[in-house]
């Protein structure tokens, strides 16, 4: 391969044009999972040898003139929480794993849609965390700083595309781990709106708030890989129209913007004054509630997570992460009453976000209040305020996950402390491939359509 495409869907134009055959597309991700792998911890597990017959198959079906579109060849990684026949599902725990005997749907329609799933990444384990360094494969590390977390629980995904060793990830997000982990390795990833995607076949942390989506490079690249995995449908035409937008954006200033670290505010404020001066209209607005978000949000996922995990807390206690094991314990305590509450206000708090939208196309405010934090750390300073980092890490993205509104991480440049910051855009509930289109826009004005601020280490 003379020089590697910059994102899926050049390579997808490379492919269908026959300058470039699957097999060595998928033969250089391979070589760059064998070659950093050790050192970032991206995956869990390498599925080289199928990768490589599903590659074959593919550049044959397109020889014969059967190209099912831009996914056709291109290598995909998958969560290690996602079944896949064959394959064990790990959830990166050194408890039993998952030995399962079909793929879960999304599997299903990427297979259809012709993608080659080259390895499962890694991840915080059972999904429980923000910071991927509670897991049983090593802590996934940050490729623009070794000693930073790659966000969590999707870590491995976020860096596997900045790495290149892939094209287009499977991620889950039940508090923000599709965007936690883009924010902090400077990638795209979005959370489509509850059920668009069914979780089918994915180990569970709370039914009810549990989101699957992809992390790509950019927004186009995610829009092509949204509709793969939600009917096997990956499409030129079904990328959304930047046309269709009215450019009005709204920052809901109070508890969103109360808590960034100077790098954040530094960069968000940038972003903010390029949009104003340019085509779009940037108000403020208030979401009511929002600051119940937390109780709301742990008063559902804690009893939730426990349910799910009894039996194996039973048998396997002591094969969790201590962190995680902790969770789920506390998790036993929460009353029925407490949470029945918790499900009355997420009501209330998913009409604040649908009035906080009236008359705007989206809401605009930063993806994570804070670069990728330092592994290990437990607490990170903010105007020299000591903040938890688990919480600190959910603050930005949990609400979305309560209400079920889409929800798209996209890189918007570098700090003064050398990390990707990134803003998250919010869309109105059933309208992910609008909010994927204002997304495409604001994503060209900010850079170009450049997209991620990764893209590989050599």
């Amino acid at each position: 391969m003379t020089q590697r495409p910059a994102s899926l869907r050049e390579a997808a134009a490379r492919i269908a044009r026959r300058e470039l055959s699957a097999v060595e597309l998928t033969e250089a991700c391979l070589d760059r999972i064998a070659a950093g792998n050790e050192a970032l911890r991206p995956f869990i597990t390498v599925m080289a040898d199928q990768a490589r017959a599903d590659a074959a198959q593919a550049d044959a079906e397109i020889a014969a003139g059967h190209y099912r579109g831009p996914l056709h060849g291109m290598p995909i990684s998958v969560k290690d929480l996602v079944d896949i026949v064959g394959t064990p599902t790990t959830s990166a725990s050194n408890v039993p794993p998952r030995h399962p005997t079909h793929d879960a749907p999304v599997i299903t329609n990427l297979r259809r849609a012709g993608a080659v799933i080259v390895g499962k990444t890694n991840l915080h384990e059972f999904a429980f965390g923000t910071t991927t360094d509670e897991t049983a494969f090593g802590a996934v590390r940050n490729p623009h700083d070794h000693t930073r977390s790659a966000g969590g629980s999707s870590a491995g995904a976020a860096v596997a595309l900045v790495e290149g060793m892939c094209y287009g990830s499977v991620g889950t997000d039940t508090g923000g781990s599709i965007r936690i982990p883009a924010a902090a390795c400077g990638v795209t990833g979005l959370k489509p709106g509850y059920g668009e995607i069914t979780t089918s076949g994915v180990v569970p942390l709370s039914t009810s708030l549990d989101h699957l989506g992809p992390l790509a490079l950019n927004v186009q690249d995610a829009a092509l890989l949204f509709h793969a995995m939600m009917n096997g449908e990956a499409r030129e035409d079904l990328l959304p129209a930047e046309t269709n937008t009215s450019r009005r954006l709204a920052v809901p200033a109070p508890y969103f913007l109360d808590k960034l670290d100077a790098g954040t505010r530094d960069v968000f404020t940038r972003v903010r004054s390029s949009l104003t001066a340019g085509e779009y209209t940037v108000s403020d607005v208030s979401i009511a509630h929002a600051e119940r978000t937390a109780d709301v949000y742990l008063h559902i996922v804690l009893p939730e997570a426990s349910w799910y995990h009894a039996p194996l807390l039973e048998r396997y206690a002591d094969r969790y992460a201590p962190g995680v094991r902790l969770r789920l314990e506390m998790g036993r305590y929460v009353m029925a009453e407490d949470y029945v509450r918790a499900q009355h206000a997420r009501e209330v708090l998913r009409h604040s976000v649908d009035a906080a939208l009236e008359g705007v196309d989206a809401l605009l405010l930063p993806a994570m209040p804070i670069a990728a934090p330092t592994l290990g750390a437990s607490t990170v300073d903010i105007d020299g305020r000591k903040e938890p980092v688990r919480a600190i890490m959910l603050r930005l993205t949990q609400l979305f996950n309560i209400t079920g509104h889409p929800a798209i991480a996209v890189p918007c440049g570098v700090a003064a402390d050398g990390l990707p910051r990134a803003i998250q855009l919010v869309g109105r509930r059933g309208g992910t491939d609008r909010l994927l289109a204002v997304a495409s826009a604001i994503e060209r004005q900010m850079i170009g359509g450049a997209g991620s601020v990764g893209g590989g280490a050599g």
